[in-house]
């Protein structure tokens, strides 16, 4: 995108918020257009993960359109607008990265790492935080927060020595969760509650060690269930029956062979 278009887009939006603008966007706010583009933001997500390089530009689109929107909603009440946000972020990843604009030398993405957190906790604008989970937005997903919260952790020295360590722990998680399922009585749901979610949270440290985001690990899993199940349900189709129709073993038969299909 030039800067033609980028100026272009910025007119887009002084008309639609301008006297004879769109209904619509007159009646938005900060919070409502937050809502909007966190929306979006899944939806790009979606896009990327499809591999479409169409569809990203599209939804990457539809995310940067929020991005000058919700500034210039600020810029009404003269707070700033689109050229203080740039000039702030410019401004940020040059002071975040000494070791490429500046006379740092640094050899890992650990140590990268490191010297970001160390930066970002001096900057004037940062708020002082009474523990280094504050940093952890409370409005990510329980998944991905877990994965955080624990890499916060971790940085304080507060970690496994390596990932059999964690293995250990997730075998000790699942005992337990094991045992609470196994109570007959029926009272205990918000002690299977709590196991289950010590299993979850420790299978994201796993993921930590192991360098996979949980996140993106469970898309992958639950869009490889979609497109057995979906082949399922086409394969009891095209044989004139509802998958909801089919025994037990039957099921059982076309999930395997849906798993040859997509493994």
């Amino acid at each position: 995108m030039t800067c033609k278009n980028i100026e272009t887009l910025i007119e887009l939006i002084d008309t639609l918020r301008g006297e004879n603008g769109c209904p619509w966007d007159q009646r938005q706010t900060p919070r409502t257009m937050a809502l909007y583009l966190l929306e979006e933001a899944y939806e790009l997500l979606d896009a990327i993960e499809s591999g479409t390089p169409d569809e990203v530009c599209e939804e990457l689109g539809d995310v940067f359109f929020h991005i000058p929107f919700i500034a210039r909603l600020f810029q009404e009440k003269g707070h700033f607008d689109m050229e203080d946000v740039a000039g702030t972020i410019t401004k940020k990843m040059i002071r975040r990265h000494p070791h490429i604009f500046g006379d740092a030398t640094l050899g890992t993405e650990e140590e990268v790492r490191q010297q970001w957190t160390e930066i970002k906790k001096k900057e004037k604008n940062h708020a002082p935080l009474e523990s280094v989970l504050d940093s952890v937005s409370a409005s990510q997903p329980a998944l991905m927060r877990a994965y955080r919260i624990s890499e916060r952790a971790a940085g304080t020295g507060f970690e496994w020595d390596d990932i059999s360590g964690v293995m250990e722990k997730v075998e000790e998680e699942w005992a337990e969760l094991k045992y609470e399922l196994a109570d007959s009585n029926g009272d205990n749901q918000d002690r299977v509650s709590m196991e289950l979610g010590d299993m979850l949270f420790t299978l994201a440290n796993v993921a930590r060690f192991a360098k996979i985001h949980p996140e993106t690990a469970l898309t992958d899993a639950i869009r490889k269930f979609e497109k057995r199940f979906r082949y399922m349900e086409k394969m009891f189709s095209e044989n004139g029956r509802n998958i909801d129709a089919a025994s037990p073993d039957e099921m059982n038969r076309m999930w395997e062979e849906a798993k040859g299909v997509f493994s």
